[in-house]
């Protein structure tokens, strides 16, 4: 009789079906989630990378300039940028102001009296040139491949951390249960 009393009831430790069930939300959560957190993602960023580009694009314009000297070491640009550019100073005409100079980027092979192309901002500055589409769209992408890939990895913690404090509390009652039934099945201490 003892032996039905304790078949019906439902044991502590998790049946194969409890997992199955609680891996199966799992997986319709990521399923959901996932995919929304990177496409939400993607839009939102590429929304405010192509407002940027479409300033820098206004604040920026591609001239042809005459390089004046010949570059040199003392101008030499640091190793983040491209490895064959100098400095040297440029002059092109500007339609409202007249003829600018600057100290541009250009090869390291160009001779003065050589054309090259910069970039000016709109106060004479030399600049890099405006972001691509191609640029946009890969930092978009990249952005919404990183909040998919990081709201996975918080489910998936989330998931393990309450498993891991659920079967910690089975195994807590499993042992209440051990040692009150556990002296009547090995009639140790009765």
């Amino acid at each position: 009789m003892r032996t039905r009393v304790l078949s019906r009831r439902r044991g502590p430790l998790c049946r194969r079906s409890d997992v199955v069930e609680a891996w199966t939300a799992v997986a319709v959560l990521l399923c959901l989630t996932v995919p929304l957190a990177g496409v939400l993602t993607t839009r939102w960023t590429y929304t405010d990378a192509r407002a940027a580009a479409d300033e820098q694009r206004a604040g920026r314009h591609r001239v042809r300039a005459e390089v004046l000297e010949r570059p040199s070491t003392a101008h030499a640009s640091s190793g983040s940028e491209r490895r064959h550019a100098t400095r040297a100073t440029v002059r092109w005409t500007d339609p409202e102001e007249g003829t600018r100079t600057a100290l541009a980027r250009v090869p390291a092979h160009v001779r003065p009296g050589e054309p090259v192309h910069v970039w000016p901002d709109s106060r004479g500055r030399e600049v890099p040139p405006p972001v691509d589409d191609a640029s946009v769209w890969q930092y978009g992408v990249g952005m919404g491949t990183l909040a998919a890939g990081s709201t996975a990895a918080v489910l998936l913690l989330a998931h393990r951390a309450v498993r891991r404090v659920a079967l910690r509390r089975r195994l807590e009652e499993w042992e209440r249960d051990w040692a009150r039934t556990g002296p009547l099945w090995t009639h140790h201490g009765v």
